[in-house]
């Protein structure tokens, strides 16, 4: 069974209430979009949450968000191939597994391309306070370039578009937060989904980061819920 939610920012009670109630096994994938808030704090605390995910019953497969550190640049992942893409998992925790940007999975006979990053409109509210940012939150351009290399390989046609913010075109600008003037915001990287978006073929495309339900043609957005992916 492969299930697909949006953000966690550290909180899994929702996965463990639905791994309780399914009767999920590690074999059992749960995709989150981004933001799962399992590299956030970077000391301790991101410790003591790995340990209580590694008891859940199910593979976790995130995607990276804005609101943690890039796996690959805390020491303490590895990279290995997993479903025909590659992964950074540590081996204490080899449930809890990070896709790599640009890579294309094969979950259940479905090819999926993952498509991290997003800008961090609380940026300088988490600055003044001390709290976590990081400078790499959105894909660059070797992460862009890989990307595109990746799809024209497949003659830019891929089944499933796995990402954590969404096209430009898509924004739903009904969920923006009050108070942020918008013309700040760096939306590099939706106009650069928006042009991604427009040279491929697909069938399904899933984002998060908006904290939000709603499906628009062919692209969804998930929070709150666990859906059968695809």
């Amino acid at each position: 069974m492969i299930s697909i939610t949006g953000d966690t920012h550290g909180d899994f009670r929702r996965v463990a209430y639905f791994c309780d109630t399914l009767g999920t096994s590690p074999h059992d994938i749960l995709i989150i979009l981004g933001d799962a808030g399992i590299n956030y704090y970077e000391d301790y605390r991101d410790t003591n949450l790995k340990v209580q995910l590694a008891d859940l019953p199910i593979t976790l497969f995130c995607i990276h968000g804005n609101h943690e550190a890039r796996p690959e640049g805390t020491g303490r992942y590895e990279e290995e191939l997993w479903h025909g893409g590659k992964v950074f998992v540590e081996r204490k925790y080899p449930n809890v597994l990070f896709a790599k940007d640009g890579e294309v999975f094969n979950l259940d006979g479905t090819k999926a391309i993952v498509i991290g990053g997003a800008y961090s409109v609380d940026k300088y509210y988490r600055l003044e306070r001390g709290w976590k940012w990081w400078n790499n939150e959105q894909p660059d351009e070797k992460t862009r370039a890989y990307v595109e290399r990746q799809l024209v390989s497949m003659d830019n046609q891929i089944e499933v578009v796995i990402s954590h913010t969404c096209p430009l075109k898509y924004e739903p600008i009904e969920v923006f937060l009050a108070g942020i003037d918008q013309s700040t915001v760096d939306k590099s990287t939706e106009t650069w989904l928006d042009t991604i978006e427009e040279r491929i073929q697909y069938r399904k495309w899933y984002c998060g980061h908006y904290h939000t339900e709603k499906q628009i043609d062919r692209l969804e957005f998930l929070f709150g819920s666990i859906k059968e992916f695809a």
